[in-house]
Order: C-alpha cells, then structure tokens, then sequence
C-alpha cells in the first residue's frame, strides 16, 4: 500500500466529463489499495473568467477580496469531484485551505506556504476515503484566504506530499512529460525519462510552464519522489528527482523560453557603497522578483545599472524606482517590454568545457544580438530581442543535439 498525491491542472478538469476521467483514474489506483491524496486546480479559463469579473467592477481589485474571489474556482472542482465519487458509491471527502490547515504568509496573490497541518487529511485516510484538496489557496495566520500565484497547485501538492511523507508525488497536466524545449515552438523537442531537482528548478525560473519552480523547490527539499504525465493517456511521464553520474554525461538537458520579463535601465548612477541597497531595497519590499542584474564599469564615479522584473510588474517597479532614481541623484530611468529571455540548462556544464562558446556562436550565426547574459553553474541565460525568441531556441536546440537521446539510459520511465 502505498501514499499517492496526484495534482490535476484545469485542462484535466475542464468540464463534467473530464472531472469524471479523472475520478476514474484516481478510483483504480484507490482499489489497488493505496491511500490517494488529489489535489485540483480550478477548471481551465475559470481563473481568468474571475479575474476579469473583478476589473469590470474595480480597475484595481483589492488584493485580499481577489484571493476571497479565486479561490472558489477551486472550490467548484473539488465539490464536483467528490460528489461524483460519492455518487459512485466511493467514500471521498473535499477539503478546502482552512480544512486541509494550509498555512501561508499574507502576500495576497503570492502567498507562500510556511506550514501544513495534516491531522485531518490523515485521519479522512485512515477511514478509507479519497481526499480531494483544493490547490493554489492557503489561509494566513489570522484565517484570510489567500493565494498562491499561478501554477499554485502543483505547489500545494508537493507541500501535502512532503508534509505527509508521501511515496510518490504525481502531476498530471495535458503534456506528457518534460521536454528539451517547449514542442509547440520547436517540433523536434524530445521527452525527458528523467531530469535533476536542479535542472527542473532552472528550467522552471527561466520559463519552463510545466511545473511552477516553488514546487520543484519543495520536492528538493524534501527528497519528494515527482513525475509529471499526462492525464489524457497512459504515457510514462518524467522522473525529476536527484541528480546521478548518468545525468553529467550531457552537458544541456534544455533550452527554455520566457516573454514575461521587462528590462529596466537606470542610467549614471553615482557609484559608491550603499545605492544599490537603495535602489533595490522597496522593488523587494513590494514582492517584485529581480532576477538578472547587470552593473557597468564606472565611469567618472557613474555608472548604468540593469535588470529585469516580470513584465506584469514593470509598471509598480517603474513607480517605485523612479523617485529613488532621483533620489540618489541618477540620470534616467529607461524601460523595455519587447525582450525574450532563452536559456540552456544542464548538470553537464559542470564538467564540459566550451558550452557558453558553443551557445553564443550558434545565435551569432544568426545575427542573433545578446543585451543581457546571466549565469549559474548549470544554466546561461540570454536576453535578446523578443522577435528572436524562437528562432534562438530552436538554433540552441540543433547546436546542442537535444533531439538525440543521450548514449547512456537517463534512468527508467515512470
């Protein structure tokens, strides 16, 4: 007997009928004997269909009725699934946040989860039943219902899963795995068997849509066994999990795509110590994402300072910065919306010499122009024009061969 949690994203359960395929896929692994978790997203467009509801009667929504507001999208699925369940004499249970005792922090659309309380989850387990807990909601210290941002449920799976010390952990969306690169924007991509914690993380941050990165980082942490498959067959999914020697074999796993970002450019600011704590310290008050940060050299005791932010917060990061700019006595401020950002991840870097020469020749070819480069220890990451993003992705994708499965078995499928 094992503890399965399975996450079913919007597309899984975008009507009646798929809401009732995937209570029939959960029944079978149940009468297998395992003990099932699952964990449902709202139905797909539900999410935005309340979103824009809000705008017609506030331009600015209050943040806190907008989570009050989401999170019943949730609540319709998990209702819905149960009944079906129960009018197929199965015994289940629903359990929104507050039930489940899903804690986080008050950032209103971007909650964090900081605790998960799992004595009713596991006592509706011990009496036999399916438990269906909503995704994506949270409750704060005080009882307001909040929200965890987009992809939120397969971050609240992953938090039940570790909390409970599950077997497996499963997400089911409408792909069947995980590929070097996005197949809709290059054909050729090739599904992963497997792929490290690490190289899921860097994927996921640098736009990879199939798992949102705070769940990568939960099943990090707690060693959570996580295999993403599809819920419209029975396909083996992808296995991320820790990395191995097989793995280092390869030096890029991946290339990904992000059109979310907006660069912002802050020209002659004085350079000595402490402006750049001045600067950066209300964008990270405000819970604005800074990801790549470009410093030039000093010319004259001045320097131009770049970086990027989600482009839906470009505008609260203009206000913010601005008057600072002025503040410390800096020239501009200068923004750009029409940037793409690609990357190559892989744990191979490690022990590969000539990636990035290898990457930059392959857009050079192109007359693909670099404004931006950021690096880790498995991941270079370029900013270009947006015009070029998918072009770039597909030139890295033939220059590292990723369409060629690797020489040794990454491991078995799951």
């Amino acid at each position: 007997m094992a503890l399965i949690v399975q996450k079913y994203g919007g597309t899984s359960v975008a009507n009646p009928d798929r809401i009732a395929n995937v209570a029939n896929r959960v029944v079978r692994g149940w009468r297998d004997g395992n003990k099932m978790v699952v964990v449902l997203s709202a139905m797909a467009g539900e999410t935005d269909r309340l979103i824009n509801l809000a705008k017609e009667l506030s331009e600015d929504p209050d943040a806190r009725e907008l989570d009050v507001l989401l999170a019943t999208g949730e609540q319709v699925t998990v209702s819905l699934f149960s009944m079906f369940l129960r009018s197929q004499g199965v015994p289940a249970t629903s359990l929104l946040s507050h039930q489940a005792r899903i804690y986080t922090d008050r950032a209103y659309g971007r909650a964090r989860i900081i605790g998960i309380d799992t004595a009713r989850i596991k006592e509706e387990l011990k009496k036999g039943r399916i438990v269906t807990v909503a995704g994506f909601q949270g409750v704060d210290e005080v009882g307001n219902i909040t929200t965890l941002g987009r992809g939120g449920s397969d971050t609240t799976a992953v938090a039940i899963a570790a909390a409970l010390k599950a077997d497996l952990c499963e997400i089911y969306t409408d792909v069947d795995g995980i590929y070097t690169t996005d197949p809709r924007v290059y054909p050729k991509a090739r599904k992963l068997d497997r792929i490290s914690y690490d190289e899921m993380l860097e994927l996921a941050s640098m736009g990879a849509k199939v798992l949102e990165i705070r769940s990568v980082g939960f099943a990090r942490r707690y060693s959570v066994p996580l295999v993403v498959r599809s819920s419209f067959s029975g396909e083996p999914g992808t296995l991320v999990t820790v990395e191995d020697e097989a793995m280092e074999i390869v030096p890029v796993s991946g290339v990904a795509l992000s059109r979310n970002d907006a660069r912002v450019t802050i020209t002659r600011v004085p350079d000595r110590p402490g402006v750049a704590l001045h600067l950066f310290q209300p964008v990270a008050d405000a819970n604005i994402v800074v990801d790549m940060i470009i410093q030039n050299t000093s010319i004259d005791g001045h320097t131009d300072l770049t970086f990027t932010v989600p482009k839906g917060d470009l505008k609260k990061t203009l206000e913010i910065v601005k008057p600072v700019a002025a503040d410390i006595g800096a020239e501009r401020v200068l923004s750009e919306e029409n940037i793409a950002k690609v990357s190559i991840v892989g744990v191979g870097m490690k022990n590969n010499a000539g990636v990035a020469a290898r990457m930059f020749e392959a857009m050079a070819a192109e007359n693909i122009n670099i404004l931006m480069i950021s690096t880790s220890e498995i991941k270079i990451s370029c900013v270009i024009e947006d015009r070029h993003g998918e072009l770039a992705v597909r030139v890295l994708h033939d220059a590292f061969g990723l369409d060629i499965p690797p020489p040794k078995k990454r491991g078995t499928s799951f």
